[in-house]
């Protein structure tokens, strides 16, 4: 799965959005969306919003856990722990960037939550790769990670089945020589 499946994905997730025109209930496979009610917030799928929001249609309403109270309590909290935390949405990175991209204007302090969002990222990568390393070192078979997007285990993914098909390369090499002698 790459990057843009994972973000496919993630633009099923609903966001609140307050349309300025009217519109009947809509019937999609996913669900129905509706009816829309000018002024008054709806529940539709993210890449519903972004297109209503390009249309300029709607006003979106960014979701509860990208406030900046909340980006620094979950920064915070995903410093002080040694394993990862769950996170308020599993497209977390996803949404933000999506958002940040095409509502700009209807998201309040955008730019620290740009920052905030990316610390935290960059937080659960850094963990990620500190956790593979002790992984590899051990040469044990199998891990148990909790709490990962998928976004952060597609970033990994390519690396960490690369290093342990080559570790199992070296450990049948070691293996075979010593049966050898």
């Amino acid at each position: 799965m790459d990057p843009s499946e994972v973000e496919f994905l993630a633009e099923k997730e609903l966001v609140t959005v307050v349309p300025n025109f009217p519109l009947d209930k809509i019937y999609l496979i996913a669900g129905d969306v509706g009816p829309l009610i000018p002024g008054v917030p709806a529940q539709v799928p993210l890449w519903m919003a972004v297109n209503l929001k390009q249309g300029q249609k709607c006003r979106i309403i960014p979701p509860e856990w990208m406030g900046i109270e909340n980006l620094q309590e979950k920064k915070q909290e995903e410093t002080d722990s040694k394993f990862f935390t769950q996170m308020p949405s599993q497209f977390y990175i996803e949404v933000t960037q999506l958002l940040l991209k095409c509502a700009t204007d209807d998201i309040p302090h955008a730019d620290e939550i740009r920052t905030l969002v990316k610390d935290i990222w960059d937080l659960r990568i850094a963990k990620l790769r500190s956790s593979i390393d002790t992984f590899v070192k051990s040469e044990a078979t199998h891990a148990k990670l909790n709490f990962l997007t998928l976004m952060e285990l597609n970033t990994i993914r390519p690396f960490l089945t690369k290093a342990l098909n080559q570790m199992h390369v070296l450990r049948t090499n070691i293996t075979g020589r010593r049966r050898g002698k």
